[in-house]
Formats: C-alpha cells, sequence, structure tokens
C-alpha cells in the first residue's frame, strides 16, 4: 500500500486524535511476525488503534523482509495501525529505513549517545530526510536510561533528564514526537522503583505539547494509575515490549513439545490479550 504524504501520515493521524480525544496508543515493541499479528488482532477486537514498533535489529536479522511483512499487516487492518523504526541510532540506518518503500510511517531518529549539540544538527538533517519521504519523525532530548533487546547497547550512559528549554530546541528540528526523560528507564527499573517526574513532564508538555506528541518509554512496569498520571501530563504514544513479550515466551514453555503450529498460535493468542488490556488502560479500545 503507497505511503501517503506527510500532512496524512498514519502514525500521525492515530496520535493527533488521541490527543483531540484524551486517550494514549499502545506502541507495541515487535521482533517476530507473531507479535505483529497479535497487535493487528488487537487493535481490531478492541476497536482500537495501534502501532507496530520494530527495532533496527529486524533490519539486521531480516533485510526488508520483516518490515514489508509488518507494513502489510499494519495497513491492511480493519482499524488505523501504522509502523514505527524505534531508535534509529545511526544516519545510516535512518536512511536505509526511510528508503524502504511502502514501509516505516514513522521512525525514531535517536542520536541521544551523541553529545547534545551533535544530537541536535543530526536530528535535524534525519528530519528532513524523513519528511521528504512522507515519514514522521521522534526524538529523545536527554537520553533515556538503561538498555532494551534488539538496541545498541547504550546502559552504561548515563541518564540525562529532558528540561523544557531541551524540549524546545529539539521541537525547532521539526520533530513530530517527543520522548522526554523523566525518571523513566528502558529495560529494568532495578532496587531504587519507579520514580518518574510528573512536574517535569508537565512542564515540557506545557511548552511543546501543542506542537508535538509526548511519547513514553521505559512502561512495562507501570500499572493504569501510572499510564493515567502519564496520560494527565500530554502522552499519547506509550511503548511497550516486555508486557506484550512476555507472554509469548511463557507460551512457549508451557506448551514446550507439543505441535509448533499450537505452540504459534497460543503464543500469538496471548500476546493480543495482553495487548487488549492496555488498550483498555490507555482508553483507546472503541476509537477505531
Amino acid at each position: 500500500m503507497t505511503r501517503p504524504s506527510l500532512a496524512e501520515n498514519r502514525t500521525m493521524s492515530i496520535l493527533n486524535k488521541a490527543k483531540a480525544e484524551g486517550y494514549a496508543v499502545p506502541g507495541m515493541c515487535c521482533y517476530n511476525i507473531e507479535s505483529i499479528i497479535a497487535t493487528v488482532k488487537a487493535a481490531e477486537a478492541a476497536r482500537s488503534p495501534a502501532m507496530v514498533l520494530l527495532f533496527p535489529w529486524a533490519i539486521q536479522y531480516a533485510g526488508d523482509s520483516l518490515v514489508k511483512a509488518a507494513a502489510d499487516a499494519a495497513h491492511s487492518a480493519s482499524v488505523p495501525v501504522s509502523l514505527h523504526l524505534d531508535h534509529a541510532q545511526t544516519p545510516e540506518l535512518v536512511r536505509r529505513a526511510a528508503d524502504i518503500p511502502d514501509g516505516f510511517d514513522s521512525i525514531m531518529c535517536d542520536m541521544s549517545h551523541y553529545e547534545k549539540e551533535e544530537n541536535l544538527k543530526l536530528t535535524a538533517e534525519l528530519v528532513q530526510y524523513c519528511h521528504e519521504r512522507g515519514i514522521a519523525a521522534e526524538a529523545e532530548p536527554g537520553r533515556i536510561e538503561g538498555g532494551e533487546d534488539g538496541v545498541a547497547e547504550t546502559a552504561d550512559l548515563e541518564g540525562l533528564l529532558t528540561t523544557p528549554d531541551e524540549a524546545e530546541e529539539f521541537v525547532n528540528t521539526g520533530i513530530d514526537m517527543l520522548a522526554p526523560a523523566f525518571g523513566n528507564v528502558h529495560g529494568e527499573y532495578g532496587p531504587r522503583g519507579i520514580q518518574l517526574e510528573y512536574d517535569r513532564l508537565k512542564a515540557i508538555n506545557e511548552r511543546v505539547g501543542e506542537r508535538v506528541r509526548l511519547v513514553l518509554h521505559g512502561a512495562d512496569p507501570f500499572d493504569e494509575k501510572i499510564f493515567r498520571d502519564c496520560m494527565a501530563g500530554g502522552v499519547t504514544k506509550v511503548n511497550i515490549n516486555k508486557g506484550m513479550n512476555n507472554h509469548y515466551a511463557w507460551v512457549q514453555e508451557e506448551m514446550r513439545g507439543k505441535p509448533l503450529t499450537s505452540v504459534i498460535e497460543a503464543g500469538t493468542l496471548a500476546m493480543q490479550k495482553a495487548i487488549e488490556k492496555y488498550m483498555h488502560w490507555l482508553g483507546s479500545a472503541g476509537k477505531a
């Protein structure tokens, strides 16, 4: 299916509606076709918009193949589903992904491992490259602490919290989505637990929230109340990883030795049910 123009971008149409109507949309971090299918089936069952998220690993592992399969599944759904590349961490990878025909609707140009000035410079260049191809762009001012499976290891880099001034600087690069660092962590939160700075999120939203959509990373251990508090701070896109993928792993363990097709189907269904729960928590169920 041909990619629409930037003015009709699928990702931004989904998130702009969420902003206008006061809910958030789950962005499901997918590693295989089962998780992609589970996301689409959950969206159709719950009548919810959704986003399929792939990591750079998908391209490194399978070239364009998984991207094209994901795009076909997402764009053929009976409800709005877009395809997003999360944490593309080199300019070469962003351009490589943006050049896949009718593939990604949006790309996270994650240059957060560079110093701020280089981050801003590269982000501006890559946003323009994406926009010329009808692709929306996300960036991360500051640096969200921790690492994630399928992303180049950055867990050893110090987390840097986002300020409203930094958010403004990144909005000026032309981005469409902004992922603030306000105490959220990629991967495990560790002994200190979840310590989010909601006042920081609110201040960022007050400064730039009318011009970009805010994205929540590091949300796996969050409950419905935390999601609601983040949504009150302007979040409209919520990235979920283990909250879906762990269900597939558990089914594989439970059904070890059973016919592979039955394991795949049961794993897909378990992920679908987990995704539907998030859709109800985020308020997106029934909005498509």
